[in-house]
């Protein structure tokens, strides 16, 4: 059921009203009875929120494993990196001699 907002003409007065759709809308103000107009509303705002609304969330449970064995599976550690500490004092020991 959709909110719908009125303001009095009399009073202006202005408040939502929870009601069906296929009710008429009302008349009158309940402060002063004066003739209220209804106003366009700018609806509500839908929100997903949660799992369930991608398909990724309805996916088979070893799809997550074969994708990875397709992508290599896995990213390289630290220890096989190179340390560059090693490699500057091999260059300055060549660069700072003097023949």
């Amino acid at each position: 059921m959709p909110t719908y907002e009125y303001e009095c003409q009399k009073c202006h007065h202005r408040y939502e009203l929870f009601q069906r759709i296929t009710e008429s809308p009302k008349k009158t103000c309940p402060s002063c009875k004066g003739r209220v107009k209804r106003l366009l509303g700018m609806g509500g705002g839908l929100l997903f929120k949660g799992s369930g609304f991608y398909i990724t969330d309805y996916r088979k449970s070893g799809y997550k494993e074969s994708a990875k064995n397709d992508s290599g599976g896995s990213t390289p550690s630290k220890s096989t990196e190179t340390k560059p500490s090693a490699t500057k004092s091999s260059e300055t020991k060549k660069n700072g001699a003097k023949d």
